[in-house]
C-alpha cells in the first residue's frame, strides 16, 4: 500500500470540524488528521509539519478559505486543497484557485472518499510533461451542481454551450448542465482552446463541428452527437460566418473536416 496521507481539516465551527476530522480518520488512505479552527491556526500547523492535503471551509472569520487557498498555492510544495462548505455559489472561484474537489455539507461519506481518491491521484508520480499539462488545464473543469452533488465537467467533453441569461447550459457527453457563468466569460476563457462564439446565444467546440449549411439566407452549424448530448444544428450570426469558416478550415485543434455550406 502507498504511504498514507497527512491531512489538515479547517473549520471555524467546532461540531463541523469534529465531524470532518472523524470522517477523515475513517479513510484507510489517511494516516494522520490534524484540526484547525481558523486560517491562522491552519498556517501555523502547516509550518510545523508537512501536510499532503487541506480540507477547508470557505466562510471563516479573518482569512477566508479561498484566501487561504491562494496563500497555499504559493508554497514550494503546496498541499492539495479540498473545499468543504455549505454554500454552492463559490464552486467556480474554488476551482480557479486550483481546488482538487468541492464538497457540500452535510458531507456524504462516498463524496468524501472520492475527494480523498482525487488527492491520492494528485500525488501519483507523472512525467513532467503530463504534470505541466494538468496545470495548464486548471480552468478546464467547470463544477455543476445537480441535486446537491458537484459534477466536474471537463471542457473537452463539451460540444456546445447555450446562454440562459447570466447562466450557461453546458451540453456535454454527460448531459446538459446549468452553471452560474455568463457565456461571455466562457467565450473569453476558452477562445484559445478551440471554442468559437457563433451567435449571441451559442458557443461551439470546433472539434465537435461536422459542418455548416446555408438555408433560406441563414447559416447553420452542425454539432455532432456527444454521449448523452444529441446532435444539434445551431444558427450562426452573419458577422460570425466568415471567422467560423476560416477557423474550421485552418484550426489545428479540430478533429473533423468542415463541410462548407453554399455562399
Amino acid at each position: 500500500m502507498s504511504e498514507q496521507l497527512t491531512v489538515l481539516a479547517v473549520d471555524d465551527e467546532a461540531p463541523a470540524l469534529d465531524e470532518l476530522v472523524y470522517m477523515l480518520q475513517q479513510n484507510p488512505a489517511i494516516g494522520r488528521v490534524r484540526g484547525a479552527a481558523d486560517a491562522t491556526l491552519a498556517l501555523r500547523a502547516l509550518h510545523e509539519s508537512g501536510v499532503d492535503a487541506v480540507f477547508l471551509d470557505i466562510n471563516m472569520p479573518g482569512l477566508s478559505g479561498l484566501e487561504l487557498a491562494a496563500v497555499l498555492s504559493n508554497f514550494a510544495q503546496p498541499p492539495a486543497v479540498v473545499f468543504v462548505t455549505a454554500h454552492d455559489d463559490k464552486a467556480v472561484a474554488a476551482f480557479d484557485v486550483g481546488a482538487v474537489d468541492y464538497l457540500l455539507k452535510p458531507i456524504r461519506r462516498d463524496r468524501l472518499d472520492e475527494a480523498v481518491r482525487r488527492v491520492v491521484a494528485t500525488r501519483s508520480p507523472e512525467p513532467a510533461s503530463a504534470v505541466a499539462g494538468d496545470r495548464d488545464q486548471d480552468h478546464d473543469v467547470i463544477p455543476a451542481e445537480v441535486g446537491g452533488v458537484t459534477h466536474l465537467i471537463r471542457r473537452e467533453t463539451i460540444g456546445w454551450v447555450e446562454a440562459e441569461g447570466d447562466y450557461s447550459r453546458l451540453h456535454s457527453s454527460s448531459g446538459a448542465h446549468l452553471v452560474r457563468i455568463p457565456l461571455s466569460t466562457l467565450e473569453t476563457r476558452w477562445a484559445e482552446s478551440g471554442f468559437q462564439r457563433v451567435h449571441r446565444s451559442y458557443l461551439v467546440s470546433l472539434p465537435m463541428v461536422t459542418g455548416m449549411r446555408s438555408t433560406g439566407g441563414s447559416v447553420m452549424v452542425r454539432v455532432r452527437a456527444n454521449g448523452a448530448s444529441p446532435a444539434a444544428e445551431l444558427p450562426v450570426s452573419r458577422r460570425q460566418v466568415r471567422e467560423l469558416r476560416d477557423r474550421l478550415v485552418r484550426d489545428p485543434m479540430r478533429g473533423y473536416r468542415a463541410v462548407r455550406g453554399d455562399e
